[in-house]
């Protein structure tokens, strides 16, 4: 089987994997109790005060199956399964959201294309920075294994992984941005950009320049609260795969031909070393649209993140399984660029 045949192969089934991936989901929001009709009807009750006499509570009762039969209808959660997942992926254009009443007529796609050129901005910066700085890092401790330097900075490194994406965002907060009196305020507390850039740049007093720099400035501490924790594992990857590949008899055979050690590293073994890092472009590429919970609401940035939270905790199942669409559809595509790295780092790799 040719390179061509199986990115073919591949593509195809794609499709049979996202369609099963979004029908159990959809079935597991739809069988699953604690909807987002039982949460309205609980609201109400909450509201109304419950009513102190027998009759009032049979009236309530009956109130309340009346309009758990009314939502249904409105939601279209009465209709059979396949017809509810049909209008939900086709006509509806991934589903209303179901909080109409805080977002009117706004379908589960807008309210995600709201947040998402935050997450991505987030998440872009976060994935360069994680690979510009874990590569060269894991390449110069491979080559000076057993050197004080890579003992202090394994040091470094494992000591970053092992404090929590969370605590090293409050340590950062707390520090940097004059949350605690005496100590620095150097960086925003909050926010993805100053409201007075945006209206700068909305009056055209400013360039996209302007917004570009205050959107870095608010991103500083979030962006190293969530790379901090990814360090450790890339570097050590990208160590262990180099010293691997350099010990490998290839490796020897081009010394023994009378290559520089040198060029046997950087032509040959270096290329063999980056096939485990490509196989972790398809989960990065899911987690670089999804954000990151904790740390978007740590730092009040309204991206992906934030928005999964509030969908879970208001069971808003349109945005949920849009969001689930757009991240399992990325999921994929990365899993097939990791295939297609493997193609251009080392040719002789076959896929019969």
């Amino acid at each position: 089987m040719n390179r061509l045949q199986y990115l073919i192969r591949r593509l195809m089934l794609l499709v049979p994997t996202f369609f099963g991936i979004t029908v159990v989901c959809f079935l597991l929001t739809r069988l699953l109790p604690g909807g987002p009709v039982d949460m309205m009807l609980a609201q109400m009750q909450g509201a109304s005060g419950g009513g102190g006499e027998a009759g009032g509570g049979a009236n309530a009762a009956l109130v309340s199956e009346e309009m758990r039969a009314t939502l249904n209808k409105q939601f279209g959660f009465d209709r059979p399964i396949w017809e509810q997942y049909y209008t939900w992926a086709v006509e509806n254009h991934l589903g209303m959201s179901m909080h109409s009443y805080m977002y009117p007529d706004s379908t589960a796609w807008e309210r995600i294309s709201e947040r998402l050129p935050v997450s991505v901005w987030f998440g872009v910066v976060a994935f360069l920075l994680s690979y510009l700085v874990c590569i060269p890092l894991g390449i110069a401790k491979a080559l000076r294994h057993g050197a004080p330097f890579d003992f202090a900075t394994s040091a470094l490194v494992f000591t970053a992984y092992s404090i929590p994406a969370f605590a090293v965002g409050m340590i950062l907060k707390m520090c940097l941005s004059g949350t605690v009196d005496g100590l620095w305020d150097v960086f925003p507390i909050g926010g993805f950009e100053s409201d007075a850039v945006v209206q700068a740049v909305a009056a055209g007093e400013a360039g996209w320049w302007t917004q570009f720099w205050d959107r870095a400035y608010h991103m500083v501490l979030p962006v190293t609260a969530y790379v901090m924790t990814s360090f450790a594992l890339l570097t050590i990857m990208m160590k262990n795969s180099l010293m691997e590949q350099m010990s490998a008899e290839y490796v020897r055979t081009v010394l023994a031909k009378g290559a520089t050690r040198r060029r046997a590293i950087w032509c040959h073994a270096l290329r063999n070393a980056l096939i485990p890092i490509a196989t972790g472009f398809g989960s990065i590429l899911g987690a670089l649209f999804a954000g990151s919970m904790i740390i978007e609401t740590l730092f009040e940035i309204p991206g992906m993140g934030q928005l999964s939270l509030e969908a879970l905790m208001q069971h808003d199942y349109a945005v949920f399984m849009a969001m689930l669409v757009m991240t399992a559809s990325i999921q994929l595509l990365g899993n097939l660029l990791s295939d297609f790295c493997y193609m251009l780092i080392d040719p002789r790799i076959h896929f019969d």
